[in-house]
């Protein structure tokens, strides 16, 4: 493998910009559960476009560390934030693949509270998509990202909670019940994971200051 000595900042910052903005198109299209009439597998089909798009976007990125002698952040650090910003969108892509496949569009509606998961995310990506581009340099504002990304967090937590009393209430047959709680179960951990990426950013700016 051929290593390059030329300064190579500005291309992997490109990089985790990019995935931060795959991250807000997915997610918007994951949005679109909540209209009046959404058409579930066009909802899936973009989604599965959107998450194989990141994911040659995550390989090409770890082949220009592996091929780069010195890179802007530690190696390790840069190999798990895209593996992070990766995770984000595996699972919005399997939230929005299960509704499809379980048919769940049969229901009247989908649940209340699982729509107020994905705006919870839908925040979260605005959130990433803004502060992002400012990794480079890693100056004092991105404390305002992981504190931030942290109260979503806690949001779609409560979302999540709320959901699965009324899953538990009786409202549901107990095969809907199970479908909807694998869905939901998928946009807690894309919650999730957009926290674990403001620590490993945080971790990152602990280490550089």
């Amino acid at each position: 493998m051929r290593f390059s000595l030329k300064p190579q900042e500005g291309a992997f910052y490109a990089f985790f910009t990019e995935a931060a903005g795959n991250i807000k198109r997915g997610v918007t299209i994951l949005s679109e559960l909540g209209d009046d009439k959404p058409d579930f597998q066009s909802i899936s089909e973009r989604l599965v476009d959107v998450e194989h798009d990141n994911d040659q976007l995550t390989h090409r990125l770890f082949n220009k560390i592996n091929s780069t002698f010195v890179t802007p952040m530690d190696r390790n650090d840069m190999h798990e934030l895209a593996g992070k910003l990766d995770d984000v969108l595996d699972h919005v892509e399997a939230a929005a693949n299960l509704v499809y496949l379980y048919g769940l569009s049969e229901l009247p509606a989908i649940p209340r509270e699982m729509i107020e998961q994905i705006t919870v995310l839908d925040s979260q990506a605005d959130l990433l998509a803004e502060y992002m581009p400012k990794l480079k340099g890693l100056n004092s504002s991105m404390k305002e990202f992981w504190v931030e990304c942290n109260r979503l967090e806690n949001d779609g937590d409560r979302a999540y909670r709320m959901l699965l009393v009324r899953l538990y209430s009786g409202e549901y047959e107990t095969l809907t019940v199970m479908k909807l709680k694998e869905v939901a179960d998928e946009l807690e951990a894309a919650c999730d994971s957009f926290e674990h990426v403001s620590n490993v950013i945080e971790a990152v700016y602990v280490k550089e200051s």
